[in-house]
C-alpha cells in the first residue's frame, strides 16, 4: 500500500472513529444535542465555529453550512474613509450568505476589512477621528443594506510591519483601539464586533492595547496558524498545538500568554490553517522537521489527495500535536492542520474554556458530503463533547 493511500485512509479512519463514539450513545441524547437552543437551555457548553469565506455566490453551496456558527465574508477593503463593496460579484456574494440566514437563524453574517495585503493605507486613513467615524458610520450602512451581522478588523498589522510597503507607525496601537470604540459607539451592541490577532510576540506585545480593546469587541480571532511563515529559512509546524524545545511559537503558548495579560478566555478564538506550506531543498534529518530550507509554496487542503503522491512519507509531532510530512527524493517538507489537528484543536477550546475555533478559509476544504472534511471533524468533537457532558449530568 503506498504511503498517499495509507495517508488518505487514516483521514477517514479519523472520522470514522468520531461517528463510532457517537454511535454508543443514546439515539435521543445524540439527536438533541445536534438542537443548539435545547442545549444552550439544559447547560451544555457550545463551542462558536468560525468559518472565514473568501469564495464567490455559490461556493457556499458546497459546504455544510449548518455545521458553522459564523461566517465572516473575506475581504472588503477602503475606498477614502469608508467600507467599500467593490464589485458585483461581492455584492451578490454577500446577498448568498445573508440569505442563508432563512434556514439557519442562528448563523451570523460578518464582513471583514483587510487580509493580508488589504489595509495599505490603514494606518493613515484611522490616525485621524474623522475618518475612524466616517468609517464607522460606513460600516453601519452596509451591514444595514445587507442584514448582516457585524464586522471583524484584519488589519494586518497595527504599529508593526505586516504586508511589505504598508505603512505602519507606532500611534497606530492607540488608533487601533479608538478606532473598535469608534465602531462601538456607532454600532451599538445589537452587532458583533472582533478583530483578527496575530499569534507572535511582536504582534501581542506592540499592536493591540488589551485592556482597552478586549471589553469593546465580542471575540478575537487568533492566527494561530503561519507560525512558521514564508520568510523562515528553517522548517517547522505552522499551525501546532503544544510548543516543543525547538518550537517555542504555538496555539497553546500564545493563548497562555494572552491568558497571563488578563484577555478571557471566553473571548479567545483559536485558529485552524486549511492548506499547507511547503519549504524546498530540507535535509532528510529528523524527516525535515526543524532544519534548513526556502519556502516554495501552499497546497489547500481540497488538493492534498492529489498533491501528497507516494513519494510523501507522513508523520506526527506528538509533542507538537501536530502533523507534517516529508518528501525524501525532492527534499521538499509540508506543514498543515489535518482531521486528528483539528479535531484536538476544537477539544483544547473546549476544554480550555474558548469563544470558538475559527479557519482560513472554508472553500479550501473538501466539499460536503466527501470524506475527511475539517469542518466536519471539528462538529463531530463539538457533538461528542455535548453528549459527554449530558452523560455526565444525567449520572
Amino acid at each position: 500500500m503506498n504511503r498517499k493511500i495509507k495517508y488518505m485512509r487514516s483521514i477517514v479512519l479519523v472520522a470514522g472513529v468520531l461517528l463510532l463514539s457517537l454511535s454508543f450513545l443514546n439515539a435521543e441524547t445524540a439527536e438533541k444535542a445536534t438542537d443548539p437552543e435545547e442545549a444552550s437551555a439544559k447547560g451544555v457548553d457550545s463551542l462558536k465555529v468560525i468559518a472565514y469565506y473568501g469564495g464567490g455566490e455559490n461556493e457556499i453551496d458546497n459546504y455544510a453550512v449548518e455545521e458553522l456558527d459564523q461566517i465572516i465574508y473575506s475581504f472588503l477593503h477602503l475606498m477614502g474613509n469608508k467600507l467599500w463593496v467593490k464589485s458585483e460579484a461581492q455584492d451578490a456574494a454577500l446577498r448568498k450568505l445573508v440569505s442563508l440566514k432563512k434556514d439557519h437563524p442562528n448563523l451570523e453574517i460578518l464582513i471583514s476589512l483587510g487580509g493580508w495585503g488589504g489595509c495599505e493605507t490603514c494606518s493613515e486613513v484611522f490616525s485621524k477621528q474623522k475618518n475612524r467615524t466616517a468609517f464607522a458610520k460606513s460600516v453601519l450602512k452596509i451591514l444595514k443594506i445587507y442584514g448582516a451581522d457585524g464586522i471583524d478588523l484584519d488589519w494586518e498589522y497595527p504599529a508593526i510591519e505586516g504586508h511589505p510597503g504598508h505603512g505602519h507607525k507606532a500611534a497606530d496601537k492607540r488608533n487601533f483601539t479608538l478606532l473598535i470604540k469608534t465602531l462601538r459607539d456607532v454600532l451599538g451592541t445589537d452587532y458583533q464586533l472582533s478583530f483578527a490577532a496575530g499569534a507572535h510576540l511582536e504582534f501581542l506585545n506592540n499592536s493591540i492595547e488589551w485592556d482597552s480593546v478586549m471589553p469593546l469587541v465580542d471575540n478575537v480571532n487568533i492566527m494561530t496558524y503561519d507560525l512558521v511563515n514564508g520568510y523562515s529559512k528553517t522548517t517547522g509546524h505552522h499551525a501546532g498545538l503544544y510548543s516543543s524545545s525547538e518550537q517555542a511559537i504555538a496555539a497553546d503558548y500564545t493563548i497562555s500568554y494572552l491568558d497571563s495579560m488578563g484577555v478571557p478566555l471566553n473571548k479567545m478564538v483559536i485558529g485552524a490553517a486549511f492548506y499547507a506550506r511547503i519549504w524546498s531543498g530540507v535535509d532528510s534529518l529528523n524527516n525535515g522537521l526543524y532544519q534548513k530550507g526556502v519556502f516554495q509554496t501552499s497546497i489547500l487542503y481540497k488538493d492534498f489527495a492529489s498533491y501528497f503522491d507516494d513519494q510523501w512519507e507522513m508523520h506526527w509531532d506528538s509533542t507538537a500535536n501536530a502533523p507534517y510530512a516529508y518528501n525524501a527524493s525532492q527534499k521538499l517538507f509540508a506543514t498543515f492542520d489535518d482531521v486528528t489537528s483539528v479535531a484536538n484543536k476544537t477539544n483544547y477550546a473546549q476544554t480550555k474554556g474558548l469563544k470558538g475555533i475559527m479557519f482560513w478559509e472554508l472553500t479550501q476544504d473538501v466539499p460536503k458530503g466527501k470524506k475527511g472534511s475539517l469542518l466536519h471533524a471539528i462538529a463531530q468533537q463539538i457533538l461528542l463533547h455535548k453528549n459527554e457532558i449530558k452523560i455526565q449530568q444525567k449520572e
